[in-house]
């Protein structure tokens, strides 16, 4: 796929992609495989420094199902930070304001910048908060988010629109276009910036192309260098091993 770094930025329009969502069932041989791999115990991978990595998770889910990461960073010598986000339901806004306070945290604690690692509509907050707080943020790993636009499974787009009602329910005279690339908050328009006015932060996208979830074009950088592609499943991203040794290198370069 060849575009122009302007198409980079965020999409505004949605559309509904017929990706294999069957085969997400096999999320489970994902997890398996990591517990197999030596990767996950952090052999043959280089050491961490010590600086801050936060962990976000993806839409519909918490930080809970990160935990094996968050722990996986911590042995192979990084200090991991969950989002403290909650539940990956909400306005964008709320979600980034409140991952805005954990890298305040995991900066102050640590007296360095610090990592983002985003999973699906993760690595969207994740590449949002970072415009608005480069200062603070040495890098941005994205597993299998489509921040250049929502081209994902029906089924999942339903489930947005179930979240989009909810949350117009509290904020329609406030943000009316609420959980659409229409809105005008800061989170979503820091999305629409083009790379080219955007901070220069270390990027990587990582990506399957038999993702069920989500079409994989949507979740490439326009660099080449800075995408990876690994088989597996969308929500076995947060679990695959090769993800994990992909981690680890793209942390320790400097």
């Amino acid at each position: 796929m060849t575009s122009s770094p302007a198409e980079e930025a965020f999409h505004q329009d949605r559309r509904a992609v017929g990706v294999p969502l069957w085969r997400e069932a096999f999320a489970g041989l994902d997890w398996l495989s990591l517990r197999a791999a030596p990767v996950y115990y952090g052999w043959g991978v280089p050491r961490g420094d010590k600086s801050g990595v936060i962990v976000v998770p993806g839409f519909l889910g918490t930080d809970h199902y990160l935990l094996e990461m968050y722990w996986w960073l911590r042995r192979v010598g990084y200090t991991p930070f969950f989002s403290r986000i909650g539940w990956n339901a909400e306005c964008l806004n709320v979600l980034t304001e409140r991952l805005s306070a954990t890298i305040n945290k995991a900066y102050a604690e640590t007296g360095r910048k610090v990592h983002l690692i985003g999973h699906s509509l993760g690595g969207i907050l994740a590449r949002s908060i970072a415009v608005r707080q480069a200062e603070q943020v040495a890098s941005i790993i994205t597993l299998g988010s489509p921040f250049r636009g929502v081209r994902s499974h029906k089924m999942v787009l339903e489930r947005a629109d179930d979240v989009r009602k909810y949350l117009l329910r509290k904020r329609r005279e406030e943000w009316p276009d609420c959980y659409t690339g229409y809105c005008t908050c800061a989170a979503v328009m820091a999305m629409m910036v083009p790379p080219s006015e955007a901070p220069p932060l270390r990027q990587t996208a990582i990506y399957t192309k038999t993702d069920g979830v989500v079409d994989w074009q949507v979740c490439v950088n326009d660099d080449p260098a800075t995408n990876f592609e690994v088989t597996g499943t969308h929500i076995g991203l947060a679990f695959n091993p090769t993800v994990y040794r992909l981690i680890a290198q793209r942390l320790a370069e400097k």
